[in-house]
């Protein structure tokens, strides 16, 4: 986790977030030169780099690779909301090794000033998974 980035890219390197949100966003797979034309725009990298690093993508389990009329295709193997969601929970899971109770107390007090409606939003899911586990 990189806390310098925001978004995925906290989760991902900046390249790889760019590469995944391309892949995310498009609506069938895309070979690796659309894939780079694409990233081109508003981010300048080899040819080379961003196939490499697409295939780390590949071999980290977030992207799939087909061949197509001898064209290699990539496409995303997880929705967007699962991989934030799974990154997430390993995230507060390795935050909360740190100690439960400074953390929990970080978070009210984080939410408290960021973003209140957040904060009421977190009491209410803490009400519900109480109610859960005394029924």
């Amino acid at each position: 986790m990189k806390l310098s980035g925001s978004g995925t890219s906290t989760l991902l390197g900046e390249l790889e977030s760019r590469l995944m949100r391309l892949c995310w966003d498009a609506a069938a797979p895309l070979t690796a030169r659309e894939i780079h034309e694409l990233l081109r725009e508003d981010h300048p990298v080899s040819p080379l780099t961003s196939t490499t690093v697409l295939n780390r993508l590949v071999r980290k389990g977030f992207l799939a690779r087909a061949r197509v009329s001898g064209r290699l295709h990539f496409s995303a193997r997880i929705r967007e909301a699962d991989f934030v969601s799974q990154a997430s929970r390993r995230a507060v899971e390795g935050i909360l090794s740190l100690g439960t109770e400074a953390v929990t107390a970080s978070i009210v007090d984080v939410l408290a000033e960021r973003d209140p409606e957040q904060l009421a939003e977190l009491a209410r899911l803490i009400r519900r998974k109480l109610r859960e586990q005394e029924g």
